[in-house]
Formats: structure tokens, C-alpha cells, sequence
């Protein structure tokens, strides 16, 4: 009798945070695990070397560098089961000092990249009969944040990009739901100054951020062989802070 392969999961921004988590707690799962990622190579070195997790390099924001990233991961791992769309950036600033480059840069690579992604993996997925699809939003997605215009709109954007799509792939077996954050300990959320941060933990109420592990604990969830009932849902893990 044949052997079911391993599945194979790509993770955009996969090498730091909430990315390098996931990595970990799928390869920790089982799964044959890659890491894309796009500006620091030295880190995306030292964290294979870590890990043992392979790193392809390209911009999310970049169509056709979407679809030739996922043809050379695949030409070397197999074809892409998972897809955790992870990778995202800031620009804050209010809107009327807002660039309108800060504003490109992040629907570009927020929510855009979830679409360039998706878009180079999903038809496979669908004639495999199988896939799952996990793309990071946020809480400030769901209830906005001052400064950040741009980021909750890409955030929330994933929402609805989420449930649409999870309607086209639900009669072939293909899965795509998102994961809504709250505040977590990463780089992004430790370079908020000191007395903000301090502030945002305040409000939190179990008293303190998330940590990167207990975020890829609920996408290792989500992108189970037995999760396949779950498909055009939000998982909210802010520890209180937003309910309903």
C-alpha cells in the first residue's frame, strides 16, 4: 500500500516572530516545512542553520515573483499543501501625514501578498482535492488603530479576501481561514515606545502579550488533516482584549 507523502507548508515571513514560530511548531507537527522572506539574508541564513528550515528569498508584494518563488520551492520539496500567509510590515503615521507610498507599501504587501500568494497555489490545491490556506490578520484589523490606516485596512481586507475565497475552494477540499492576533511579542510590537507599550498592555485582560509559540499553535490547528470542517473563520487569540 503507497505511503501518503509529506504535506509540505510554505510560510511567507517565516524567518522571525510569529513566522519563525509557525515554522517551528509545523516541523514540530510533522510537515515538510519552507520559509520564504525577503530583505535580510544573513538572518534567513543564521535562522536555517537553526532550524534546519529551508529560506527562499522574493517580495510578497511582487506577482510573478510569487509564482516563480513557489515553482522553484516546489521543484525542490513538492507541491505545496499549506500556505500561511505571515508576512507583513508597518507604516504608521496619521492620515494626514501619511505618504502615499506608506500606504502602497503596506496593502501591497499585506493584502496584496496574500492575493499573489494565493493566487500561485490555489489552483493546484484545488485539483489535488486538498489545501490549506492561513493568512494573518490582526485585532487592529477588526477594530482599528490611530496611526494606522493603512495597516488595519489590510488587515481587514484579509478578513474579506478570507471568506470569499474560502467559498471557492470549499467543494474541492481546500480550507482558507485567518488568524486575528492581538498584541504579540515580536520585533514589530517591541519597537512601539516603552510607555504605549505599557499602555496597550494595560488593556490586555490577561496582563500581558502574546507569545509568537501560542499563535502557531492555533495556524497548527487550523491546517490539520482533521481541521477540514473549518473554513471561512477568524480564530481571535488577543487574550481578552477584543470578544465577539
Amino acid at each position: 500500500m503507497a505511503t501518503q507523502r509529506q504535506r509540505v507548508a510554505l510560510v511567507t515571513g517565516g524567518t522571525t516572530g510569529i513566522g519563525a514560530a509557525t515554522c517551528a511548531a509545523l516541523a514540530a507537527a510533522g510537515y515538510t516545512v519552507a520559509a520564504n522572506f525577503c530583505g535580510n539574508a544573513d538572518r534567513a541564513r543564521d535562522f536555517t542553520n537553526r532550524t534546519g528550515v529551508p529560506t527562499w528569498q522574493w517580495s510578497i508584494a511582487d506577482h510573478d515573483a510569487c509564482r516563480t518563488g513557489v515553482r522553484t520551492v516546489e521543484a525542490a520539496l513538492g507541491p505545496i499543501d499549506i500556505l500561511v500567509n505571515n508576512a507583513g510590515i508597518t507604516r504608521d503615521a496619521s492620515l494626514a501625514k501619511m505618504a502615499p507610498e506608506a500606504w502602497r507599501d503596506v496593502i501591497d504587501t499585506n493584502l496584496s501578498g496574500c492575493f499573489n500568494m494565493a493566487h500561485a497555489v490555489f489552483a493546484d490545491m484545488r485539483a489535488r482535492k486538498w489545501g490549506r490556506i492561513v493568512s494573518i490578520s490582526s485585532i487592529n484589523g477588526e477594530t482599528g488603530q490611530f496611526g494606522q490606516t493603512n495597516y488595519a485596512a489590510s488587515k481587514a481586507g484579509i478578513l474579506g479576501f478570507t471568506r470569499a475565497l474560502a467559498l471557492e475552494g470549499a467543494r474541492d477540499g481546500v480550507t482558507v481561514n485567518a488568524v486575528a492576533p492581538g498584541y504579540t511579542d515580536t520585533d514589530m510590537v517591541q519597537a512601539v515606545p516603552p510607555d504605549v507599550l505599557a499602555g496597550i498592555v494595560a488593556r490586555i485582560p490577561v496582563g500581558r502579550l502574546a507569545m509568537p509559540a501560542e499563535i502557531a499553535r492555533c495556524i497548527t490547528f487550523l491546517v490539520a488533516e482533521d481541521s477540514g470542517f473549518i473554513t471561512g473563520a477568524t480564530l481571535d487569540v488577543n487574550g481578552g482584549q477584543r470578544m465577539g
